[in-house]
């Protein structure tokens, strides 16, 4: 009799955790590794969860693919590591005569793995064939964040095999995935691909899995399945730990098989101990046959209130739109910084951009700012970095945002700590900045960053950085087309000192409906383009400007003179053949920022004066 032929009378209990287990010995460098470094450890974890009475055990194997052991540098040791794993629990299950599942872990986490689809089923496709070699009684799939990843795993594994296929997502939320669809919907999709075994695993303690299995209905073929961790996990001295009563486990058990669940394992934290409690309440217990169909998992999503102020990336499509940045202030004076930016909102600046710590050196909040200047009538456009705030705080920080009604954002990755004025400083990075830009797309859906409703709609305008001052422009046009695959509404481009350069850029984003922003900066001094010339990331001067601005020696009144003499010929350009300008304030010299605008006006008073001769002598 086989795996599926069991479950269709009978409620099997799988084992626990493994990986953890291994932890709690202090081993916690690779787990694979140890099927050949350490193979009478794992053979002695299996023995312990038979003794529990598990009817069904899972290899060593959860990160045993080429992308996951490249962090060890064990890459080459696929089939090494699997054969050895397989050989190991199979030897351990021969006396009792349980299952054998071969296990595969989810690659994408939290956040996207940086390898792409296409190389994660490549890795995924040559665990498997080495796995199906050594003859397993079925495949577990287990901890997948992300359902674009299982549905294709399940997809191709049923293309490779007949054997029992267990699928298993993992929420963060009860009942809701990462991308917002129900447990139910998922499972239901799974079926539908192949599966025949679908469930979830890990995250979540016994209390939470029960809540997310209330409203799953019984698939049509398939059995349910769950593995629950010990408990919601805690940091104890520095250690992951996990607080669970075995009996409290085994309790939770039984109410899951009330829920429809068969198949009942744990996850992280548990031990033999909690398998052996919950096996002992579910040997006499029968599956359930029939569940009350629940209803769909709804929530009402109140829709966005429509924008104060029309987003730049469609005026930019129509005409001309001028941003200015004015960094907020390193020191407490405020006063200055508010009067400049008042003055380059009164002089036509659609928005005053603010960086997020600019070069990883500490300013004044660039939200609390913008509610400053929002209260003076001035619209503004924050930075906001992935450098500083992990999720949590990324997630946080932009629901303050929509509850002021600060709509335009620009999203960057952010300079890493070790060029600011707190080299030791951590920095986060928990996402890269297309995956923010994607999350914030998610909140403009009503669906925080684990797919759990927000009740309303967020309404941001998503700007995404540009660097043309590259060797090959071509790459990093390839970068853009990304960044709108993740929902860039429209581009702000680091400045650009050569009026080549943004022909350069012209001809290669020609194909892009997302509008881009050309950035312009005018140079101070001498002193201040070598600077930004060496030692700024993304920015480069030619040899000309740089000759231009040191011909002006220590003469400060000559070298404002040139540097905006500059600037106006790269406007002339920069307006011929981009509606956006992006004029960057130096050192809160908003006056030049204030000329330079005043520059834009009247070139486009005299194009538009040439254009009405031109219609006027046609006529």
């Amino acid at each position: 009799m086989g795996l599926l032929q069991d479950l269709k009378t009978k409620v099997l209990t799988a084992d626990g955790a493994i990986g953890t287990l291994l932890y709690s010995y202090g081993l916690d460098y690779c787990h694979e590794e140890m099927n050949i470094a350490r193979p009478e450890i794992i053979e002695k974890i299996h023995g312990e969860y038979i003794a529990a009475g598990a009817d069904i055990i899972q290899t060593n194997t959860y990160g045993a693919n080429a992308i996951k052991l490249a962090r060890y540098g064990y890459e080459g040791r696929v089939q090494e590591f699997n054969e050895a794993a397989l050989a190991i629990a199979k030897r351990a299950a021969a006396p009792g005569g349980q299952y054998v599942l071969a296990t595969i872990g989810g690659i994408r986490g939290i956040r996207k793995s940086d390898a792409t689809l296409e190389e994660i089923l490549a890795a995924f496709q040559e665990q498997v064939e080495v796995l199906l070699a050594g003859e397993p009684d079925g495949f577990l799939l287990e901890t997948y964040y992300d359902f674009e990843e299982l549905s294709h795993s399940v997809h191709l594994l049923r293309s490779l095999t007949d054997l029992p296929i267990i699928a298993q997502v993992t929420m963060q939320e009860a009942g809701i995935l990462k991308n917002g669809m129900s447990l139910n919907e998922a499972l239901h999709d799974l079926e539908r691909l192949g599966a025949d075994i679908v469930g979830s695993n890990c995250r979540l303690g016994p209390f939470h899995t029960i809540q997310a299995f209330e409203r799953v209905n019984l698939p049509e073929k398939a059995y349910l399945s769950a593995y629950p961790n010990a408990s919601l996990l805690d940091v104890e001295d520095g250690r992951i730990v996990y607080e669970s009563e075995t009996d409290y486990f085994a309790r939770a058990a039984v109410e899951l098989v009330n829920q429809g669940v068969r198949l009942i394992g744990g996850c992280c934290g548990t031990t033999p101990k909690h398998i052996a409690a919950a096996k002992k309440r579910l040997a006499q217990l029968a599956p359930l046959e029939e569940k009350k169909k629940m209803p769909g998992w709804t929530e009402f999503v109140r829709v966005a209130e429509p924008r104060k102020f029309e987003p730049l990336h469609e005026k930019v499509k129509r005409e001309r739109s001028v941003i200015v940045e004015l960094d907020t202030p390193r020191h407490l004076e405020i006063d200055g910084f508010v009067e400049g930016a008042k003055q380059l909102a009164d002089a036509g600046a659609d928005v005053v951009m603010m960086a997020d710590n600019s070069l990883a050196s500490p300013r004044i909040s660039n939200i609390a700012m913008a509610a400053i200047l929002k209260e003076q009538g001035i619209r503004s456009l924050p930075h906001l970095t992935c450098r500083d705030r992990n999720l949590i705080g990324l997630q946080s920080h932009l629901m303050g945002l929509d509850a002021l009604e600060l709509h335009d954002i620009l999203v960057v990755t952010g300079d890493p700590t070790k060029v600011g004025d707190f080299p030791g400083a951590t920095s986060v990075y928990d996402v890269s900045s297309m995956e923010l830009i994607s999350l914030i797309k998610q909140l403009n859906k009503g669906m925080s960053f684990t797919g759990k409703t927000l009740r309303k709609q967020s309404n941001f305008s998503v700007a995404a950085a540009f660097n043309p001052n590259v060797r090959v422009l071509d790459r990093a046009v390839q970068r853009l087309e990304k960044k709108i695959e993740h929902g860039a509404d429209y581009f702000i481009s680091q400045p650009v000192y050569t009026k080549e350069k943004i022909i350069e850029i012209y001809e290669a984003t020609k194909h892009l409906e997302t509008p881009i922003y050309i950035g312009i900066m005018p140079l101070t001094s001498s002193r201040s383009a070598e600077f930004l010339h060496h030692e700024v990331p993304g920015i480069k001067l030619s040899d000309d400007v740089l000759a231009r601005m040191a011909a002006c020696g220590d003469d400060k009144e000559a070298a404002t003179k040139e540097g905006l003499a500059i600037a106006e010929e790269l406007l002339d350009t920069a307006c011929q053949y981009f509606n956006g300008i992006y004029l960057i304030t130096p050192f809160l010299r908003y006056d030049m920022t204030l000329h330079l605008m005043d520059y834009v006006k009247q070139y486009d008073a005299k194009r538009k004066g040439e254009k009405t001769n031109v219609e006027t002598s046609n006529s």
